[in-house]
């Protein structure tokens, strides 16, 4: 056993994706931002599948390259290798969906991060730790490069390891296309294909489309290109034929390809082939590492090459191994898999990520998003409010401290400056998106009668939304605020920011044991799939029973439960505590007014300072995590 099943080796960028489908790339007016480059997505891809996957290459040590090694981290990918250049910026790549056949891309790799790998980026205690490498072939396309990729195949032929080439050919990065060609695929050239075929003896596996073949074998007859190959090389040979799927040969090339070993395909509908050889490649590795024969291997290489081709991005759109087992089992429903609601809000909840690796299954969040509940505090201003909020961000850093499972809920109108700060402090945060005490539901007005205020979120805020719901809800009252509700859910999905739905019932009617779980069926049955619920404390395990049956059987992946502290005396929060903390699903608390409420009271009326406050409110908050703590760890060990 090594601790890594695969390194991939070479280019890593930053893809900024066109939004706008059908036009050209010059008429762009907004992109996506992704990691990529082949041997970066096919990492990620791995690393989904639960493949231990690493990767050695460059970036920049600026914003971008910090995006990158940030993402990697994310999606579960080894960074050891990633080395921060600081003479060079990281890679950017800008690209376009023109259509089902015109995919528009411009290269900015000019003396570029990943184009300095060289020798001394490659450790042989590295490569020895993975059963395989993989290399692609632009980085056999420059003297330095190409001599980091030969030292890392030789520590790899030394420590066992397979070996794998992605031929990878982009002509303009080889310098024999112009830079407004990043879009070809293929032009003939000698030095390019002497230069493949003096390394291919390398490789146990390579991998290319016919065009690839064809620069690889100098011959545009893929029959005899292959063959050119196979006389240089004895590697298993994998030839991607778009929608004819793939073949593999192991031995002689046979005179028609269909003769080669071949998996099951899928038909669906194309709508961007950028990166998905990528996930083809990650696909086969899982086969490949997992010891399946070829015609399993090429069936999950083909299925993620189909979910490649049918969404937005590269990386983002490569599949779980979750999402693919039930894509395998179940089948195409329908072409556009994009569409697929199914397999969409699976592949949404089993690829979000927030700190991989690490373990958040509790959450002690300190709510400071109250608006009426300050504005109604003699003393306050605008201005003092924002403040105040300030005080109670330092106060939830003060006892975070840096640990994973700390968290706030903060809104923008009053806190803006707090919420702004705690961007990218390894809090979790909830931003707030209901008007007031509104009922029906309505919006805070900075959203927009379309919601598109969303497009301006920072991407690690949650939406939070809180709705004053009871089954006995007049029908008029129930559709007006489930509409809210499920736009407001659609729209956070659309801009990539998890979605946090809060109910509370019991300032609207009477509770019993059934009343959450009804109204948490009621919102799944919409098509809402929050992926955290803020719900009342529970005062019977039948209540919180119901409760979590309702959601287990409807979402099997949701991050899970906070409970919302309503300005509970401590005492009170201790036994609803006792009682949630037995239910894993519940995954800790949000609470607010308990905290600062005294606090706010007392500084807005000039009673006590800064730093006092910030004192008191951080006393408050450690002790209700000290509280769900031991209640959690008493739950835990009983049920042990």
């Amino acid at each position: 056993m090594k601790p890594l099943d695969v390194i991939t080796i070479g280019r890593s960028s930053v893809d900024l994706y066109g939004l706008q489908v059908g036009g050209r790339l010059e008429d762009m007016g907004s992109f996506n931002k992704y990691i990529g480059g082949s041997p970066t997505n096919i990492a990620c891809g791995a690393a989904r599948l639960g493949l231990k996957s690493g990767l050695i290459t460059r970036v920049g040590d600026e914003h971008m390259g910090r995006f990158i090694r940030e993402q990697l981290v994310r999606e579960g990918v080894d960074v050891t290798g990633v080395v921060n250049d600081p003479e060079r910026l990281t890679a950017l790549v800008l690209l376009g969906i023109r259509d089902e056949d015109t995919f528009p891309l411009i290269f900015y790799r000019e003396n570029c991060a990943d184009m300095a790998l060289r020798e001394t980026d490659i450790r042989q205690d590295y490569i020895a730790s993975a059963r395989a490498v993989v290399v692609t072939g632009t980085h056999l396309s420059n003297p330095r490069t190409e001599a980091a990729v030969l030292k890392a195949l030789g520590f790899a032929r030394d420590s066992g390891a397979k070996t794998a080439l992605d031929i990878d050919y982009r002509p303009n990065l080889w310098g024999v296309a112009g830079h407004g060609d990043g879009e070809s695929r293929f032009v003939a050239s000698r030095e390019v294909t002497e230069k493949l075929q003096s390394t291919l003896h390398f490789f146990d596996l390579i991998v290319g489309t016919e065009e690839e073949f064809h620069i690889a074998g100098g011959a545009t007859d893929t029959v005899a290109a292959l063959r050119a190959v196979r006389a240089v090389a004895s590697a298993t040979l994998v030839l991607k034929r778009g929608a004819k799927g793939a073949v593999a040969f192991e031995g002689d090339i046979p005179d028609s390809l269909d003769d080669g070993i071949s998996g099951e395909g899928f038909p669906i509908e194309v709508f961007n082939v950028l990166g998905a050889g990528d996930g083809f490649f990650s696909g086969l590795l899982k086969g490949w590492l997992d010891g399946e024969g070829w015609s399993t291997s090429l069936k999950y290489a083909n299925a993620c090459g189909a979910f490649a081709v049918s969404r937005h991005g590269c990386t983002p759109a490569y599949p779980s191994l979750t999402e693919l087992e039930f894509f395998l089992q179940r089948g195409i429903q329908r072409a556009d898999l994009r569409n697929d609601t199914t397999v969409e809000q699976i592949h949404w909840s089993t690829n979000r990520h927030r700190n991989h690796g690490e373990d958040w299954r509790d959450y002690r969040v300190f709510a400071f998003d109250h608006r009426i509940q300050l504005e109604q505090i003699p003393g306050y201003t605008l201005e003092r409010g924002g403040a105040f909020k300030e005080l109670c961000l330092q106060a939830a850093l003060q006892v975070q401290a840096g640990r994973p499972g700390y968290g706030i809920l903060c809104d923008n109108r009053i806190g803006k400056k707090a919420l702004h700060a705690a961007s990218g402090s390894g809090l979790w945060i909830g931003r707030p998106c209901e008007w007031p005490g509104s009922r029906p539901l309505t919006l805070e007005p900075e959203l927009g009668s379309d919601y598109g205020g969303l497009s301006e979120w920072a991407r690690d805020n949650v939406v939070k939304v809180l709705c004053f719901c009871h089954p006995d809800d007049d029908a008029q009252t129930r559709a007006d605020q489930e509409a809210t509700v499920n736009r407001l859910f659609e729209a956070s999905r659309r801009n990539n920011l998890e979605f946090l739905l809060e109910i509370i019932p019991s300032k609207v009617g009477p509770v019993n044991d059934e009343t959450t779980a009804i109204l948490i069926q009621q919102f799944y049955d919409i098509g809402v799939f929050p992926d955290w619920w803020k719900l009342e404390p529970m005062k019977t395990s039948a209540a919180w029973s119901n409760t979590i049956a309702a959601i287990e059987q409807n979402d099997r992946y949701t991050r899970g439960i906070v409970v919302l502290g309503l300005d509970a005396p401590e005492a009170e929060l201790v036994a609803s505590f006792e009682v949630a903390a037995s239910f894993e699903l519940v995954r800790g608390f949000a609470v607010g007014r308990t905290i600062f409420g005294d606090v706010a009271r007392a500084w807005m009326k000039d009673e006590i300072e800064d730093a006092a406050a910030v004192e008191e409110m951080a006393k408050r908050y450690g002790r209700l995590a000290s509280i769900w703590d031991k209640a959690r760890l008493a739950a835990r060990e009983k049920a042990a």
